[in-house]
Order: C-alpha cells, then structure tokens, then sequence
C-alpha cells in the first residue's frame, strides 16, 4: 500500500513538472512572437517622413538607421512616397548628391548606395527603374553599379532599349578605368534577364563581345559571357528557321 502510494504521488509530480515546464516554453514563444510581431509593426508603421529625415542626416549612423528602416519597409510592401524619397536620396547620396567641408567630399557612402539600389530593385516600378538607370549612368564604384544592374535585372523594364543601353554605357566605362569581373558577371546576368524585351539585341552583342575578348575579366567571366553569345546566337537561328 506504501508503494503503491508512493507511485502516485511520484506520477503526480512528474505531471505537475510536466504541466509546468509546457506552460513555461508557451510564455516563452508566445513573448518571442509578441516582441517579434511589435517590431515588425514598428518597422511597418514608423512615419516617412522620419526615415527621410534620417536619410538626408549628415551622419552615416543615422543613414544606416534609415537603410534598415527601408529595407524592412519594402519587404513588407510599405512603400509610399517618402520611402521612395528615402530609397532615391540613399542611392545617390555622395554622388547624385554632395556634401563637402573644406573642399573634401564627406557623404561618401558606397555600402550604403549599393543596399538602396538592391532595396530599389525590389519596389519593382517605373520610378525605381528610372532612378536606378541615373546610378548606372553616374556612379563610379563597381560594387554600386553591380548594384544597380543586378536591380535592373530583377524590374524587368527596357522600354525602347533604354536600360540595355544605359548598362552597356556604364560597363564600357568601367572596361575602360577599371575592368572588374564581379560587375561583368553582373551584366551579363542582366542581359540574360532583358534580352526577350531588347529590340535591338546588337547592343547586347557588342557589349558580351566586349567582355568575352577582355583578358581582364577571370575566365569564368569570359566563359558566362560566350555561353550567353551563343543563347542568343542559336534564338536568333532559330526565329530566322521558324520565319
């Protein structure tokens, strides 16, 4: 009878931790998904016109403040005109946009510019197109432009070959002053995205060519631009075939 009493009260124990422990992880995940749902909410909600006021600051914290306010804001489809204003003032900043003390430039931001041209590539708009053309055609760091081609890509937009050309401008340039494999890897990514919406493929051509005969380019830089060369090749037998 002792043992069989014992049993009883060893089982009770064991179902009361049990019962304990259950509720103590349901506290914890139900605080985890409370702190994880309020800070969301807070990214989604804080006002624009604070994050553009944190974007045009002087200081490169405040910016980088900005950039998570944003980069949080367009994942979740909260984009309004001041993100945009937000967005386009980040991408440009040091470039489009300039501050200077004693003649020498201090808003000079490369990291910054290259996550608001990848934010700007997931708005997916006309507006993010034509400002991510304007950082191609101006910019003067590889990583950037790299930036801004690879979101040029993801928009899909060319309308009137505009994009394709403004591309192959900027990596003629860049060819020129300082030929980077990584921005080359970039445009040819680009070019394989844009080219069924490219009238004039001859410019996509040309550009692969380019960099296909650049031994300043790595070899597998060389190879993916052949690779796409001979895509485009065999679409265009094909269509002449089919006509």
């Amino acid at each position: 009878m002792c043992k069989s009493k014992k049993a009883v009260i060893l089982a009770s124990c064991v179902a009361l931790c049990t019962n304990l422990w259950a509720q103590q992880v349901q506290r914890q995940n139900s605080s985890s998904r409370t702190e994880s749902s309020v800070e969301e909410e807070y990214f989604n909600d804080i006002d624009g016109v604070v994050i553009l006021s944190l974007a045009t600051s002087d200081e490169y914290d405040n910016k980088l403040v900005a950039m998570q306010f944003l980069e949080s804001a367009v994942e979740s489809g909260n984009v309004n005109e001041d993100i945009m204003k937000a967005l386009n003032q980040l991408a440009g900043e040091g470039i489009n946009t300039q501050s200077r003390t004693n003649g020498r430039l201090v808003n000079n931001f490369p990291d910054i510019r290259r996550r608001a041209c990848l934010a700007l590539g997931k708005v997916k708009t006309e507006e993010a197109k034509n400002y991510l053309v304007s950082v191609a055609l101006a910019e003067n760091e590889p990583m950037v432009i790299s930036a801004a081609v690879n979101s040029l890509g993801e928009i899909g937009i060319n309308k009137n070959d505009e994009v394709v050309d403004a591309i192959a401008f900027a990596n003629k340039r860049n060819q020129i002053l300082n030929p980077t494999s990584s921005l080359a890897s970039e445009v040819i990514d680009c070019y394989a995205k844009l080219a069924e919406n490219t009238d004039n493929k001859k410019i996509i051509i040309e550009s692969l060519t380019k960099i296909a005969s650049d031994y300043h380019y790595v070899t597998p830089v060389r190879n993916k631009a052949l690779k796409l060369l001979k895509t485009l090749s065999d679409s265009g037998s094909s269509s002449g075939n089919q006509k």
